[in-house]
């Protein structure tokens, strides 16, 4: 037992560190011995171990579709990098708006518009995030997930560059439409089409493939619209393997959220033009996403499908009137909680029977001020 311990140890080792045959480690980078690994491979205990394919492998079968660019089409493409054409920086690098001139043989003469990233020369780590996106995009295909156009590697005398060609995303990320008072505010219903498009992506990593794909990088900002407002997830240079069945995996660190961060959930900049039902709907099923357990957490797929319910009611009518009896008669709990709001407290009860029972033993003037006191409560 310890030989396939030891093998599926090593074999994993190999797995993260090997890139296909194109993507090159930069020359600092420790690589295995060639020789070493096939000796280990032809061992007697491989011959008994089976694993399904990982994402490298089916890299290499997908690695002809990605086009590879030189260093100097890429300077050719976005001015010599110019500041005019930045489009975003952050903790990865820049990314710049490009045109680049069609492949051979693509029977069209049109350039082509890009978003060309650019990434920080901090070495090895920097690298690593590189051919985990190149080769996570390569071979992943899903309309709510970012195109991989193609990638430029070139290890100089002044260092590596690292570089990557996406398709264009005309109404930049979800983050600057919520939080950016220069963009208008998206409609109730664009936003429903948003959120569903981005749990499709998500269902597609987890469930749509023959291995399993954490995101690991959620947030507003890496969700990419296009020119219709398909929201498309970018940025997988964290994305992982999902564990093998009967495994487990390392997550990432927990910690404690301020609650007072989470007292306004809705923008307040869609008024009330948006579906009271239909945000308490999302709310619950967010709610749902988020227990202790596992066990009691939807699926990707089933959050889909309640989404796709949502959106479908939500297309047959506008439900942005609705009064609160009519939500009450939908939702029964809802309408229990708002009863017990509105009826007077235990406290209140008491503190009312103790001033109507001094009252009994007092007269003139007193009388009248407990008279005044129990009518300022009752208002």
């Amino acid at each position: 037992m310890k030989c396939f311990h030891y093998f599926k140890e090593k074999k994993l080792r190999r797995r993260e560190e090997r890139s296909a045959p194109e993507l090159k480690e930069p020359r600092k980078s420790e690589d295995y011995s060639g020789a070493e690994s096939d000796r280990f491979v032809k061992s007697s205990c491989s011959a008994s171990v089976t694993s399904p394919r990982g994402i490298p492998e089916l890299y290499e079968e997908k690695a002809h579709n990605l086009r590879v660019f030189s260093y100097s089409e890429m300077r050719q493409a976005t001015n010599d990098f110019s500041r005019m054409l930045k489009i975003g920086e952050g903790g990865f690098g820049s990314v710049y708006k490009g045109s680049i001139k069609p492949a051979a043989g693509d029977g069209t003469s049109e350039a082509t518009v890009v978003a060309i990233k650019k990434l920080n020369r901090d070495g090895l780590q920097g690298h690593k995030q590189w051919v985990a996106e190149v080769q996570f995009l390569g071979v992943l295909e899903h309309p709510n997930l970012v195109k991989l156009i193609g990638y430029c590697a070139v290890d100089g005398e002044r260092g590596i560059q690292r570089l990557l060609v996406y398709e264009f995303m005309l109404n930049r990320s979800l983050e600057d439409h919520l939080f950016n008072r220069a963009f208008p505010p998206l409609p109730w219903k664009t936003r429903l089409h948003i959120i569903l498009g981005a749990a499709e992506g998500l269902a597609y990593l987890h469930e749509g493939l023959e291995v399993q794909v954490i995101y690991r990088d959620f947030k507003a900002s890496n969700v990419l619209l296009d020119e219709n407002f398909r929201p498309k997830l970018s940025d997988f240079g964290l994305a992982r393997e999902g564990p093998m069945v009967g495994h487990t995996h390392v997550s990432t660190a927990q910690y404690p959220a301020d609650s007072k961060k989470f007292g306004l959930i809705m923008d307040p900049r869609l008024e009330k033009e948006y579906s009271i039902n239909e945000a308490r709907k999302i709310g619950r099923l967010a709610d749902n996403c988020l227990s202790k357990s596992s066990k009691d957490r939807p699926k990707m797929s089933q959050v889909v499908e309640r989404l796709k319910q949502i959106v479908q009611v939500s297309n047959e009518g506008d439900s942005f009137d609705k009064t609160f009896e009519e939500i009450c008669e939908e939702d029964p709990v809802e309408a229990q909680t708002k009863q017990k709001q509105h009826e007077p407290s235990e406290a209140w009860k008491r503190r009312m029977a103790h001033l109507a029972k001094l009252g009994e033993h007092v007269e003139g003037a007193s009388r009248r001020r407990l008279l005044i006191m129990q009518r300022a409560k009752v208002v």
